[in-house]
């Protein structure tokens, strides 16, 4: 699970700790701390020790990754498809009720 591993320092280092104070504080290992400080990287047992540790919610300290140009055509591409289909067919349904009321 990807995290701000500037934002775990930072909050470490606001609170003057060392890494091995908020290892212990967290009861994880020394090693886990440096690794979510370098690469930011931590399992949700991490993620969940930090935020009791430093009291703050999840959503602070998770990265959500931004979707690629791609992702973004596929997305928009495939709503416009239903869009039209859902359109055609209210279309139709609402022609054929009007015919169907005009010549009864």
């Amino acid at each position: 699970m990807d995290i701000s591993a500037t934002t775990v320092k930072g909050l470490r280092l606001s609170r003057g700790w060392t890494q091995q104070h908020l290892a212990d504080a967290c009861d994880i290992s020394l090693r886990t701390v440096q690794r979510v400080e370098k690469d930011g990287s931590a399992s949700n047992d991490t993620l969940l020790g930090l935020c009791a540790v430093f009291e703050i919610k999840q959503k602070t300290l998770l990265v959500i990754p931004a979707p690629s140009h791609q992702q973004m055509q596929q997305v928009s591409l495939q709503t416009q498809t239903l869009t039209l289909a859902i359109a055609t067919l209210c279309g139709g349904c609402i022609g054929a009720l009007i015919m169907f009321l005009v010549l009864a």
